[in-house]
Formats: C-alpha cells, sequence, structure tokens
C-alpha cells in the first residue's frame, strides 16, 4: 500500500473514531492501555488526533517491575494525555496462588500467561466506568490473523482502531502520526519470558504482512504455520457463538 493511500486511510480512521463516538457516547474519553509498544502509541495517538488530548487516558498496568516503563511515560507526555499507573502485579499473584491452589497446583503455563491480560482489561474497564470512558482495543490486523492476543484480554475492548491494519502499516501510521521512532520501532517482546513476539509465532511480521496483502508466501512450512494459527483462532474475532433455538424475536 502506497504512502498516499495509507495516509487517507489514516484519516478515514480519524474520522471514524468521532463517528464511534457521537453515537456510543458523544461525551465519552477514550481509554487506551499504554505499554509503550507502537500498537497502543498509535491507537492512543489516532484517539488524541479524533477526540482531542483532553478526552483521552492513559492507563499503564506493570505487573511488578516492568524494565521499559519508561517508554509508556515517554508515549503520554508526548501526547500530553492524562494517565494513571495502576501496578496489577499483587492482584495477579494473588489470582494465580487462589486458582493453583484451589486445583492443588494444576495451573497451567497457558493459564498463568493469560491472567496478566485479563487482569490489564479487568482494571481498564474500572478505570473506563469510573471516567465515562469507552476501552481502545489496540490489536492489529497481523496479531488477530494468527491469534496472538488473549480472548477478553488485550484482545478486548469497545472499538478497535487498528483491526484493519497489519504491523507495517501501524508502524508507518506512527511515523505519519510523527511518534518518538523509539516507540514505533520499539521490539515487541512477550513480557514473559523475554522473547519476542516473533520468536514466540515462529515467523516475522513481514512475512506475514505480505502473506496477509497479497497471499504470497515462499517457505510452504510457515504458511502452513500461518493457515494453522489462523484457522486455529478464528473464534477469538467472533463475540462468541450462541445458540438459535428460532424463536421470535420482538421488534
Amino acid at each position: 500500500m502506497s504512502n498516499a493511500i495509507l495516509s487517507e486511510k489514516k484519516d478515514a480512521c480519524v474520522k471514524w473514531i468521532r463517528s464511534f463516538f457521537k453515537n456510543n457516547g458523544p461525551d465519552c474519553n477514550a481509554i487506551v492501555g499504554i505499554s509503550g509498544g507502537k500498537d497502543s502509541s498509535v491507537a492512543a495517538a489516532l484517539c488524541v488526533e479524533a477526540l482531542g488530548k483532553d478526552r483521552v487516558i492513559g492507563v499503564l498496568m506493570p505487573s511488578g517491575v516492568q524494565p521499559d516503563i519508561d517508554a509508556a511515560y515517554m508515549l503520554v507526555k508526548h501526547l500530553g494525555i492524562r494517565h494513571y499507573e495502576i501496578n496489577i502485579g499483587d492482584t495477579v499473584e494473588a489470582l494465580k496462588k487462589a486458582a493453583s491452589d484451589a486445583m492443588d497446583g494444576e495451573l497451567s503455563l497457558q493459564s498463568t500467561t493469560n491472567i496478566p491480560p485479563r487482569v490489564r482489561m479487568t482494571t481498564l474497564y474500572a478505570v473506563s466506568q469510573s471516567h465515562n470512558g469507552r476501552v481502545v482495543n489496540t490489536c492489529n490486523l497481523s496479531e488477530d490473523w494468527v491469534g496472538y492476543s488473549t480472548r477478553y484480554g488485550d484482545a478486548a475492548g469497545d472499538f478497535s482502531p487498528l483491526g484493519g491494519f497489519t504491523v507495517a502499516e501501524v508502524k508507518e501510521i506512527g511515523r505519519m502520526l510523527r511518534l518518538p521512532d523509539e516507540l514505533v520501532d520499539k521490539v515487541p517482546i512477550d513480557g514473559l519470558c523475554g522473547k519476542t513476539d516473533e520468536d514466540n509465532l515462529g515467523f516475522t511480521y513481514a512475512v506475514l504482512d505480505r502473506y496477509i496483502r497479497t497471499g504470497e508466501i515462499e517457505d510452504k512450512a510457515t504458511k502452513e504455520l500461518i493457515d494453522n494459527k489462523h484457522r486455529a483462532n478464528l473464534f477469538k474475532l467472533r463475540y462468541m457463538d450462541c445458540f438459535d433455538p428460532g424463536l421470535e424475536v420482538r421488534a
């Protein structure tokens, strides 16, 4: 996609955010979880352009010690937005212990991994309901495509400005919004084992983005891996499957 077309899409996204709030809370604030990475940075910046900085609230949610929290503070200072730091570390550890104790230690690695993002989303909604807010989903198309998100964790929210943009496109929009290069190009780390997103996925975002937009990919094994992840995680993109009893609903 050319920069000219992407610039048009960026402007259209800003108008879409304004329209969302006009229809779903004209006086509401955008509540954004701020990690200091490209997605939360670009999502917050788009909301500032759409609504003004006084209607955007950033929420920093370290779990204990977050070594790169300076990047999150760089973002809120750059945008000049109101922000809160709420440390979820004690809550996460207490929930892990309670669940593990109740199940005689049978708390899976996947459960342990997904507790923090779900606690973060609970925190965002607590802030949102206290500040007349709407929670921003900060996931991008590339992550959603292969299910690299936690359902009802970072995959939740009230509206998704970046869900139609690939990683490469999000980065370019960040440059258009004049965000600091340190935030746009910050290598995403899972925050658990120190691995990058690409290490965990088994392929690069560049390969994934190209495949999403063009269908082109050279390595058959990587194609199969991406396709399998996409099929297995399609359910995350739906609200939930609901049985239809075929009964009439009053209009």
